[in-house]
């Protein structure tokens, strides 16, 4: 079959699962442009570690000012509507970052509006991908969208890194927003529409976020409150660790050896692949709430060591770190195929609008934080004990998400692993 355009509109699973990943990659180009030369906005803007926390943590409140009403529009809306529009934001913030932001104020409204792109592609589209791809196959293919997320994350690291170094810092803004429209085009013409009427469910418009019933729903919200760990952490990372590589780097003054830390941050970054994708499978294997618990309690335990770490030899830094990386992104895939499969099929895009809301918003505040601690740490001048105290932050989520999963365990049991 073809589109109105003559383009072909791809039905397969693995046609599906590989298109909406790669428009995935492309709307998060632009997720990182900011933590990624936010060492270069700090000094151009004299930023405070506060304010740049701000800007960090501000695109994940436009972000869960969002998701709940465009992500449950799609249990009344094909997805795919939803999804080009928010595209067209994405890009739209992108260019917008890199013409007219001059300052904390105008970079903060522009990157909360980055963050409504968002809010529309990502949770969106995975939607886009369940209402399409169902069965023994949904599991697998909802483990390697996620797992992209880390992809596009590193290369939004390494893009905005490489683009600023060549073309000055607006040109990782303008790339952000081509890839944007790149996504949007390529699910507009690529992937089928879906009538309203063969949505699973037509939900009421005034129940559409009506809470209750997802709170209710025992075994999806223990996921869902552990992804709110899972992400606290994940984002806390993503936000700063382009500038804890920088304090590493010149700890050790590497600058001059060709020592770059975007590009570090980016093959770290891309550990998030492996990692998600595998522990998907070690859940589909040994059980989802036993292998998230045991990634959350390990990343939890090296976020109390890791800061400390910032004036080792590299040597001893760098697996450290890629380990924690790595442990981070394990609990991801199975944490949101959880979701999926636990929700009620006639409330699923509310329900993935809930558990994206509560990831979200913590990350949006654990780079917030992270800052302030960052802040308080530099007081005592000693940058080790700054770094320390900032990443010690961040094991709170994960012990929050372990509780949240041990509260709610006898409920997973009787529920779908």
């Amino acid at each position: 079959m073809v589109g109105s355009r003559g383009f072909p509109l791809v039905r397969s699973s693995l046609a599906l699962t590989f298109v909406l990943t790669m428009a995935e990659v492309l709307n998060l180009i632009g997720s990182a442009s900011f933590p990624a030369l936010l060492p270069e906005f700090r000094s151009l803007w004299s930023l405070t570690n506060s304010e740049a926390g701000w800007i960090s943590g501000i695109y994940h409140v436009g972000y869960i000012s969002a998701v709940p009403l465009l992500v449950s529009l799609t249990d009344r809306l094909d997805a795919r509507r939803i999804y080009l529009f928010a595209s067209a934001v994405g890009a739209l913030s992108h260019f917008g970052f890199g013409f007219l932001a001059e300052g904390f104020w105008s970079a903060l409204g522009l990157r909360a509006l980055g963050g409504i792109g968002l809010a529309g592609t990502y949770m969106v589209g995975l939607r886009l991908l369940s209402d399409r791809v169902t069965g023994p196959k949904a599991s697998r293919s909802i483990s390697i969208y996620t797992a992209h997320f880390a992809i596009g994350t590193a290369l939004s690291v390494l893009l905005a890194g490489e683009a600023a170094r060549f073309g000055g810092w607006p040109s990782a803004f303008y790339l952000a927003g081509a890839a944007c429209l790149s996504a949007c085009l390529m699910v507009g013409l690529l992937i089928r529409p879906i009538k309203r009427e063969k949505l699973a469910a037509i939900v009421p418009l005034t129940k559409l976020l009506d809470p209750r019933p997802l709170v209710g729903n025992r075994p999806a919200f223990g996921y869902i409150l552990g992804y709110g760990g899972h992400v606290w952490e994940l984002f806390g990372v993503r936000s700063w660790l382009v500038a804890f590589l920088v304090a590493a780097v010149a700890f050790q003054d590497l600058a001059g050896e060709g020592w770059s830390a975007t590009r570090l941050a980016t093959l770290l970054f891309m550990l998030g692949l492996p990692a998600s994708f595998l522990g998907n499978e070690l859940a589909l294997r040994f059980g989802r709430r036993r292998v998230i618990i045991g990634a959350m309690g390990a990343a939890a335990a090296l976020s109390l060591l890791v800061g400390y770490l910032v004036g080792s030899s590299p040597m001893l830094l760098l697996p450290i770190l890629g380990l924690y990386v790595f442990l981070l992104n394990v609990d991801s895939g199975a944490l949101t195929a959880g979701v999926v499969e636990c929700a009620d099929p006639g409330r699923k895009g509310a329900t993935m609008a809930f558990h994206s809301l509560m990831g979200f918003a913590a990350g949006s505040v654990s780079p917030l934080v992270f800052g302030l601690m960052l802040d308080w740490g530099a007081l005592w001048d000693e940058p080790t004990w700054a770094w320390g105290l900032a990443f010690s932050s961040l094991a709170l989520g994960p012990l929050l998400g372990i509780l949240a999963l041990v509260l709610t365990a006898h409920s997973l049991r009787l529920a779908p692993r």
